[in-house]
């Protein structure tokens, strides 16, 4: 019989997400509500004729876009298919047996995974409230801690800490130890905190920021992650990335929508509202919602029993929402904000699930 080594026989398989049958919504997968810019999707039909070539590995285009968008230097980006895929090569570049990777308790639940894959410990510090709390990482990191992995804005929990506590934590740590912030839904959230004040972070040599355009920017499909990176990381990371990472549509049309910041900001403006909305609705309902800065809303049941219920109630109407269990929120569904009359749907079957 063929066997895996160990430390991969020991990992759990990727959790894929249930997307329901034919006729079912979505609510699980945090893609947006909204399509893409027309400028984007012009821009991969135009590409289409150089299919037979392999992309640029140094995507010198959408590098330049980031860049001038977000007052970044071109030379400190690196561009992954998702950030997952820069995640996992950071870690391996960083990372080994016997070390640790500090999270938080709801943290991107990928970091445990990539860790994994080195046979690193992961390690999570205690959240208040749902939210992250800069004493309790810096209280749990050890002299193993290699890398400390935070979530601003936090996904499954919605949740956001300011800039400050982010320069806190960085001030805090050891020089030794890599802090590395992961921004995917910070879109939502750029209007109340000055993104430059974290971006800055990367000049010290020892902050890494990610970033998506799976969320705000409507691609998820194409696969585009980015982040900033002191050059002397970035030039570890590369050894591990794929050269040929981002298809020649998924650059040109991340460059396009990077480059559509209007279009950008009208679909986080029109999310926003609704997410606002079905939270208020929700809380009305008796359920507990946290103040939510991402595409998402989490809500927390009486019960695990309730959340249960309502789920399958949902299920019922062809709603599929995402079930919390593997972060321990047993007692919690996260909700994707689609358009209002999926949401008002939302809202009807839970009422009735909790009248």
């Amino acid at each position: 019989m063929i066997r895996s080594v160990p430390h991969v026989e020991a990992m759990a398989a990727y959790a894929l997400a249930d997307l329901g049958g034919a006729g079912t919504i979505s609510l699980a997968q945090n893609e947006s509500a909204f399509p893409a810019s027309p400028a984007a999707v012009k821009a991969a039909q135009a590409v289409l004729n150089d299919m037979p070539l392999y992309p640029d590995p140094d995507w010198p285009e959408l590098r330049a876009a980031i860049a001038q968008v977000h007052g970044v230097s071109a030379e400190n980006i690196l561009c992954g298919a998702g950030s997952m895929e820069l995640i996992g090569c950071l870690i391996r570049a960083y990372v080994g047996p016997g070390d640790h990777v500090l999270g938080t308790d709801y943290g991107y639940a990928y970091v445990a995974s990539a860790s994994a894959q080195v046979q690193a410990a992961y390690v999570k510090a205690q959240e208040v409230d749902l939210t992250v709390s800069v004493d309790d990482i810096l209280a749990a990191v050890t002299p193993a801690t290699k890398i400390v992995f935070l979530c601003n804005p936090g996904n499954p929990t919605g949740t956001l800490i300011a800039n400050s506590e982010i320069i806190r934590l960085r001030e805090n740590l050891r020089s030794d130890v890599l802090l590395v912030v992961d921004q995917a839904y910070a879109e939502f959230s750029d209007a109340r905190e000055d993104p430059a004040e974290v971006f800055a972070l990367v000049d010290r040599g020892d902050t890494v920021v990610m970033r998506t355009f799976s969320k705000a920017y409507g691609l998820a499909g194409a696969r585009v992650g980015w982040g900033v990176f002191p050059q002397a990381i970035a030039g570890e990371v590369r050894k591990l990335l794929n050269p040929n990472n981002v298809s020649i549509p998924s650059q040109a049309m991340a460059t396009a929508a990077m480059r559509d910041q209007a279009h950008m900001r009208d679909s986080v403006a029109s999310t926003a509202a609704i997410r606002d909305e079905f939270a208020e609705g929700c809380r009305g309902l008796g359920l507990h919602v946290p103040q939510s800065h991402t595409n998402f809303v989490l809500m927390r049941f009486a019960s695990t029993e309730v959340a249960q219920k309502a789920d399958a109630a949902l299920r019922a109407e062809g709603l599929l929402m995402r079930g919390m269990g593997g972060y321990g929120l047993s007692d919690c569904l996260r909700a994707t904000i689609c358009e209002k009359p999926v949401m008002d749907r939302c809202i009807s079957v839970l009422k009735e699930v909790l009248s």
